[in-house]
């Protein structure tokens, strides 16, 4: 006897194979072992993605003679490790073909001055119209501060014009701008008072400093015409943007106001950037927080 509650259709039995449902299961965990996989290696893969920023500001300074500045900016490059010569090479590739008028660097070249020296006297030549100039970051101080006179001679055979505490005039055409830069604020001797007091109200100036913890005392200061808002750009990197989000403030240990942590900033007339940097310290990641150079163009105010 059949009943009725027992019936099931020919060939179909309770816990029989479905090819179809094994087949979905299977991809499922593919996928989800797929993106588990890329979750785990973007952090590794996110260093080698270097972006160009394209910046246009207006500045009232910048004499109507130049009207127009194209500048490079890139800082924290930290060869040593994954950053190799070939990466070295191909960072100088990028930068060249921003066709640059000047070109900035932002400091920490290595892990240390030892390196910082190897860098500069490695690294192609840039091309810039107007110059290359450099400050320097922490760990391009470190001990010992005789080998200081022999990094600031390898820069200058590269090309490169060493600013610590120093100001230079740079003539482009018939007029001039003025590079500002300081001494790292944790391992050198910063004056950042003596530099201001070097600049005029008029001068476009450009300020360089590598650490943004600097900017709060900066923004204080006067020129040689007693006029606070005595820059008109001022550039900054190592905190690399906090190299790891959701994680970087957390590990943040640098005395940088969280403010200043990247990007761009307006106070007392000044723009202000702090860039993400190029390379990364302590472990080799980033994460949604990509290696960057800047391409900054500067009109004259009309």
């Amino acid at each position: 006897m059949i009943f009725p509650g027992n019936a099931s259709p020919r060939g179909r039995h309770a816990g029989a194979y479905d090819p179809s449902t094994s087949l979905t299961r299977r991809t499922v965990r593919f996928f989800l072992v797929l993106v588990l996989m890329i979750a785990l290696a973007w952090p590794f893969v996110e260093p080698f993605l270097l972006q160009t920023e394209h910046t246009t500001l207006t500045a009232a300074d910048l004499p109507a003679s130049i009207g127009q500045l194209r500048i490079v900016y890139a800082s924290d490059i930290h060869k040593g490790g994954i950053f190799g010569d070939k990466r070295v090479a191909s960072l100088v590739s990028h930068i060249n073909a921003c066709n640059a008028d000047i070109v900035l660097f932002g400091g920490d070249y290595a892990v240390d001055i030892d390196g910082a020296i190897e860098f500069f006297q490695t690294m192609p030549r840039i091309h810039s119209r107007y110059g290359v100039y450099a400050v320097l970051g922490n760990h391009d101080r470190t001990v010992p501060e005789s080998k200081l006179t022999t990094l600031r001679s390898a820069m200058q055979n590269a090309g490169v014009m060493p600013l610590i505490n120093a100001v230079t005039q740079v003539r482009i055409g018939m007029s001039s701008i003025t590079i500002v830069g300081i001494d790292d604020a944790d391992n050198g001797r910063p004056d950042m008072k003596g530099v201001a007091s070097q600049v005029r109200a008029e001068d476009y100036v450009i300020f360089l400093s590598h650490n943004p913890k600097v900017i709060p005392d900066a923004l204080k200061l006067q020129d040689m015409n007693g006029r606070e808002g005595w820059f008109d750009l001022g550039l900054f990197g190592h905190t690399h943007g906090g190299q790891v989000a959701f994680l970087g403030a957390f590990l943040k240990n640098d005395g940088v106001p969280d403010e200043y942590t990247q990007g761009w900033f307006r106070q007392n007339r000044a723009h202000m950037l702090v860039s993400r940097g190029v390379g990364t310290s302590g472990l080799p990641v980033r994460l949604f927080c990509m290696p960057q150079i800047h391409l900054i163009t500067v009109n004259t105010a009309k």
